[in-house]
């Protein structure tokens, strides 16, 4: 069976000459939610605007591998193309226009791309899965908290009808609950909707809790990957993300090189 989303051996190099991914290679099947784990720098964001479309705004280019969406080659096509085959992107980044309403902000996306009844009822299917967007329809996007610009950035991707939801740091600056509240919110947007989705997270903790799959980056290579439930108990992974040495967190890397010094000398 095809996968929905298949990665092989993806290298990525901004500015013709930095290379920011070297070698990875994932996939997730249909219905499914990845999350994509790593520090800063690790190449997450970069895997995600690589399928997305979206390296030409830092002037990288994918320069060998491949990404296919559903068996067809989308690697370095525009971000409209990728769209219009049900591939969205929720930035960590710019996620509204500041100078647009709720209302508007979710009619943008759709201007071109849908009759009235047709955007009426897409519409009205975010305002039922964030009834907070409904109450707040005509106030400015740049007035939001950073909840509710969450909200807002995710019912604009939805209002695209994507078959394939990318979610870049949605936890970013945002207190526990609200974080949870948005999880919770992605899960119930799967099990309705059917829609695949990838979490890119610095919060192994929170993406584990609902994600099917997982894979840890570093230095733009796959270090480790598995079922959520197999890394949520993984004692390097805790390692990796709860400790500490000298107050600095450890890398990955270090933490398996420690063990593996440990069970040598021990």
């Amino acid at each position: 069976m095809t996968p929905l989303l298949a990665i092989e051996k993806l290298e990525v190099v901004y500015k013709r000459s930095i290379t920011a991914v070297q070698g990875i290679s994932l996939s997730m099947d249909a219905g499914k939610i990845i999350a994509i784990l790593g520090n800063n720098g690790a190449g997450k964001t970069t895997v995600l605007r690589a399928i997305s479309g979206f390296l030409g705004i830092d002037d990288a280019r994918v320069t060998d591998g491949s990404i296919a969406f559903k068996g067809r080659p989308i690697a370095n096509r525009t971000p409209n193309e990728i769209a219009r085959l049900g591939v969205m992107l929720v930035p960590e980044r710019d996620k509204v226009f500041p100078n647009l309403t709720v209302a508007e902000n979710l009619a943008a996306p759709l201007a071109l791309g849908a009759d009235r009844v047709e955007r009426r009822r897409r519409e009205a299917l975010v305002y039922e899965f964030f009834p907070r967007l409904a109450e707040l329809k005509a106030r400015i996007g740049g007035l939001l908290s950073g909840g509710e610009r969450q909200m807002l950035g995710l019912g604009s991707a939805l209002v695209c009808h994507p078959e394939l939801l990318l979610v870049d740091e949605l936890s970013l600056g945002l207190a526990p609950l609200v974080v949870d509240d948005l999880m919770e919110r992605l899960v119930h947007i799967r099990r309705e909707l059917g829609i695949s989705i990838a979490i890119v997270e610095q919060n192994a903790t929170v993406a584990l809790a609902i994600a099917d799959y997982g894979y840890v980056l570093e230095n733009g290579r796959v270090v480790l990957e598995g079922d959520a439930e197999r890394l949520r108990n993984h004692n390097e992974i805790k390692e990796f993300y709860l400790g500490q040495v000298g107050g600095e967190r450890r890398s990955y890397r270090t933490v398996k090189q420690y063990r593996r010094s440990r069970r040598w000398y021990g």
